[in-house]
């Protein structure tokens, strides 16, 4: 089984957040990344599945050279070889165009990602790309096995879970708990150095959406605290400052 695993290259979670620009771009100095966390889960899972099979596991980045570190740690986590498509990535529909056109030309078995990205969020990049190869696309997905031809996926729906089987080739965008993350160990560093990273030109797409200004979340207010005896002070700041009742 030919297994893609398509990761992201997003700030740390505990990173602080600045733009330039006039607004209209991310600040990168200073800023510590990692691969996206919903990546991590999918890379997990796919690791599991290559080990299970026998198969090959190929890590793709839409990307600049600054997310190299991030694949090779990929690489070290246990993918065979990986392609980064040297580009700046500027908004889902490029993306899809440029994993969508990796995948033509390898006849990937299963296309595993996050279900999204923690940058952006958009959440849709599976969905584009299922549609732009003609196969299925599901998300997000919390339990993943292959048997045959065919996957068995557990996702989350409106009210539950669903259980279904589809069959292959997927495109599926992963959560946990459907893999624990791996840490990669001192052989797998070290013989990532070794592994090959392909770096190819992306295709031409034209430019679909332009950020107009980014802002960040207003600062916190400050917390009162309410003695416990006093429920009437409580549902009075509620209804005239808080304004939720």
């Amino acid at each position: 089984m030919k297994i893609l695993v398509c990761i992201s290259n997003v700030p740390d979670t505990t990173a602080k957040i600045t733009f330039t620009d006039n607004d209209t771009r991310l600040n990168k100095n200073g800023i510590q990344y990692i691969i996206g966390p919903y990546d991590d889960y999918a890379l997990a899972r796919g690791v599991e599945l290559k080990e299970q099979s026998g198969g090959t596991l190929t890590v793709l980045h839409v990307g600049e050279a600054d997310a190299d570190p991030q694949i090779r740690k990929a690489l070290a986590i246990g993918a065979d070889d990986a392609i980064r498509v040297n580009a700046d990535p500027l908004d889902s529909y490029f993306v899809a165009v440029q994993i969508a056109n990796v995948a033509k030309q390898n006849n990937y078995d299963l296309i595993l990602m996050g279900r999204e990205s923690i940058d952006y969020n958009s959440g849709v990049v599976h969905g584009l790309v299922g549609e732009m190869l003609g196969i299925g696309s599901y998300s997000p997905v919390m339990k993943l096995d292959i048997e045959g031809g065919s996957a068995t996926i557990s996702r989350e729906i409106d009210g539950g879970k669903e259980i279904l089987k589809a069959p292959l080739p997927l495109v599926l965008g992963c959560q946990e708990p459907i893999a624990e993350w791996k840490i990669p160990n001192m052989r797998g560093i070290m013989t990532a150095r070794t592994k090959p990273l392909n770096v190819v030109e992306p295709v031409s797409v034209d430019e679909m959406t332009v950020p107009e200004k980014y802002f960040l979340p207003a600062p916190k207010g400050a917390c009162k605290m309410i003695p416990a005896g006093e429920a009437e002070t409580l549902i009075r700041l509620l209804r005239t400052e808080a304004k939720v009742l």
